[in-house]
C-alpha cells in the first residue's frame, strides 16, 4: 500500500465535516420536499400491515417503515429518515472497520464515499435501504474478525455476528446471496484454514432464510413465483443490456475515479492483492451482475451494497496527491447534480407543462387536488395500477385496491384485498389512460366514463354501479390465477391466501 503524508493544503477533517453536514442537509430537504413515489408508497403499506413477508420481497423495509411510523408519524420525511441517515451510518462503519489498518486512509475512504452523488441525492426509502446497512455491517464484522490472528472468543463472536447480519440482509432483499457468494469465494481462495469460521457464519445466517421459507410455504410461494418465474419471462439476450450495465458502472464510479484508477492501475492492483476480502467484495459482484446483464437490465441500485468498498480500495491505494484530486473531482461531479436542484425548487408544477413526463409530475405533486375531484363518500376508490393505487392510498389515508389483473410485480393486493366485500357497491377507478369500457362492463350493472382536469392534464376515471363479485372472480381473478399462480407441484404449501380467495382451498386445480 502507498504510504501517506499529511497534505497541509487539504484539511481532511474539515472536508469530512462539511461533506457530511452538507449532504445530510440536501437529503433532508429532498426527503421533505419530494412527494412520495409509487415504490415508497407501496412499501409504506407494508409498514401499515407488518408481516413476516410480502408478495415481492422479504419484510425488512416494511418493519423499518413500521418503526418510523410508530416513532415519528406518517410524514414523508419520517418514513424516509432511515435512508437520510444511511450514508452517515455506512461511513461510520467504514471508519470503524478500517481504522486499525490506517486511520488516515480509512478517513479518506469515508470522504470519497460521502462525496459520491448517490449519497447526496438518494432520499427515497426502498428495500435497498436495509440491505445496504445490514450488508456493510456484516462485512465490517467479518473484516474485523479476519484481522485477529487467532481464533479466540472475540473472533468467533465477530464471525457469528457477521452471519447474523447477512441473515438480516437476506430478510431485506435476495441480492444478499451475492454477498454470501463473495464470502464463499473469499474463504475458498484465501482462508481455507478457517473453514469452521465460515460454517459458523452460515449457521448464524440461517434464521433469516428460514423465516422467509416458512412464510413462502404459507403464502403460495409468492416471492419465488415473482423473483424466479413471473418477472423473468422476458429475460432474453439483448446487446443493449450489458452495454447499459457498463454505462451504469462508469457513471457510479464517476470520471475522476475512472481516470485516477486507470492512471494508478499498478498500485491499485498491488493494493488489491494486499486486501483480498475487499477485492473479492468488488470483483465477485461485478462479475455476477455482468453475467446477469446478458439477459436482464441491471439496475443501478443492484450494486450499491458493494459500492463503498471501491472507495476504500482507492483510499488505501492512491498516492496522497491523487486522493486530493479524486476528492476534488468527485466534489465537482456531485455539484453538477446538486446545483440544478436549487433552480428546479424555484419552479412550480405548471411551468413543466409540455415537458416529458408532465403527466407523472402532475399526478405526483397534485395528488390531493386530483383525488378531491374523483372521490365521493358513497363510492370505493380504486386504481388501474399498483404504484398509483399505493400513492392514492397514502395521500388519502385509506388503502386503495387495484381494479383489474395488474402486472406481475407489486401484487400485495393478492394477499390483502378481499373483493367480495365490494359486492353491490359503486366503484370509481382512476386510470392512467383513456378507458377501454369492455374491461369494466362485465362486472357492473352500469358503467360511465368521466374526466377530471388537473393542472392542464386530463385524467380519466370510470364509475361502475352494483359491483358483481362473482363475475369478477370468474373473469379477473381467474386470469390472475392463470398468469401468476401456476405454482410447481413439487413446492410444498401450508397456505395460499389468493388460492383460498379464488377457489376456496389451498391447492387449486392447475390453470
Amino acid at each position: 500500500m502507498s504510504s501517506s503524508s499529511t497534505d497541509a493544503s487539504f484539511n481532511l477533517p474539515r472536508w469530512l465535516l462539511v461533506t457530511a453536514l452538507a449532504a445530510l442537509a440536501v437529503r433532508l430537504w429532498l426527503a421533505a420536499a419530494l412527494p412520495i413515489t409509487g415504490d415508497e408508497a407501496f412499501f409504506y403499506w407494508w409498514g401499515v400491515y407488518p408481516d413476516w413477508g410480502y408478495y415481492d420481497h422479504p419484510p425488512m423495509v416494511g418493519w423499518l417503515i413500521w418503526l418510523m411510523r410508530t416513532l415519528f408519524g406518517e410524514a414523508t420525511w419520517a418514513i424516509r429518515l432511515p435512508v437520510v441517515l444511511l450514508p452517515l451510518a455506512l461511513g461510520g462503519l467504514l471508519w470503524w472497520t478500517f481504522k486499525p489498518m490506517n486511520r488516515e486512509r480509512a478517513a479518506w475512504g469515508v470522504l470519497l464515499f460521502w462525496l459520491a452523488p448517490i449519497n447526496w441525492l438518494n432520499a427515497l426509502i426502498t428495500t435497498d435501504t436495509p440491505l445496504l446497512f445490514w450488508s456493510v455491517l456484516s462485512v465490517a464484522m467479518l473484516l474485523r474478525a479476519e484481522r485477529r490472528t487467532q481464533m479466540d472468543g472475540r473472533a468467533w463472536g465477530l464471525y457469528a455476528l457477521s452471519g447474523f447480519f447477512i441473515g438480516c440482509a437476506f430478510l431485506s432483499k435476495y441480492f444478499s446471496v451475492v454477498l454470501g457468494l463473495a464470502y464463499l469465494v473469499y474463504f475458498a481462495a484465501f482462508r481455507r484454514e478457517r473453514w469452521p469460521a465460515l460454517l459458523l457464519l452460515v449457521l448464524c445466517a440461517l434464521p433469516g432464510p428460514l423465516i422467509n421459507l416458512l412464510w413462502n410455504m404459507s403464502h403460495g410461494w409468492s416471492n419465488i413465483m415473482f423473483n424466479a418465474i413471473n418477472r423473468n419471462e422476458d429475460a432474453v439476450f439483448e446487446l443493449r443490456k450489458p452495454l447499459t450495465y457498463l454505462g451504469m458502472l462508469a457513471y457510479l464510479l464517476t470520471p475522476a475515479v475512472l481516470w485516477l484508477g486507470l492512471k494508478h492501475r499498478g498500485v491499485l492492483a498491488a493494493t488489491a492483492r494486499q486486501l483480498p476480502l475487499v477485492s473479492v467484495l468488488i470483483v465477485v459482484p461485478l462479475l455476477f451482475f455482468a453475467l446477469l446483464s446478458l439477459k436482464k437490465v441491471v439496475g443501478l441500485h443492484w450494486v450499491l451494497s458493494f459500492y463503498p468498498f471501491v472507495f476504500v480500495l482507492l483510499a488505501f491505494a492512491l498516492p496522497q496527491a491523487a486522493l486530493r484530486h479524486c476528492a476534488l473531482g468527485l466534489a465537482a461531479f456531485t455539484a453538477l447534480h446538486v446545483l440544478p436542484l436549487g433552480g428546479i425548487a424555484l419552479t412550480h408544477v405548471e411551468q413543466w407543462a409540455g415537458k416529458p413526463r408532465y403527466f407523472a409530475i402532475v399526478r405526483a405533486f397534485k395528488t390531493p387536488e386530483l383525488l378531491a375531484q374523483v372521490r365521493t363518500p358513497d363510492s370505493v376508490l380504486m386504481a388501474d395500477g399498483y404504484s398509483p393505487a399505493a400513492v392514492y392510498g397514502y395521500v388519502s389515508g385509506q388503502y386503495v385496491p387495484v381494479f383489474g389483473p395488474g402486472k406481475f410485480h407489486a401484487r400485495q393486493d393478492d394477499l390483502l384485498v378481499d373483493y367480495s366485500v365490494y359486492q353491490g357497491k359503486t366503484i370509481r377507478v382512476l386510470l392512467s389512460d383513456p378507458p377501454v369500457m369492455g374491461d369494466f362492463t362485465p362486472y357492473f350493472d352500469s358503467v360511465q366514463a368521466y374526466t377530471a382536469v388537473q393542472s392542464g392534464i386530463t385524467f380519466h376515471y370510470v364509475e361502475g354501479r352494483n359491483f358483481n363479485f362473482e363475475a369478477y372472480r370468474q373473469g379477473v381473478l381467474a386470469e390472475v390465477f392463470r398468469r401468476y399462480y401456476n405454482i410447481p407441484t413439487w413446492l410444498p404449501m401450508t397456505g395460499c391466501p389468493y388460492c383460498v380467495r379464488y377457489c376456496g382451498q389451498v391447492s387449486c386445480p392447475k390453470p
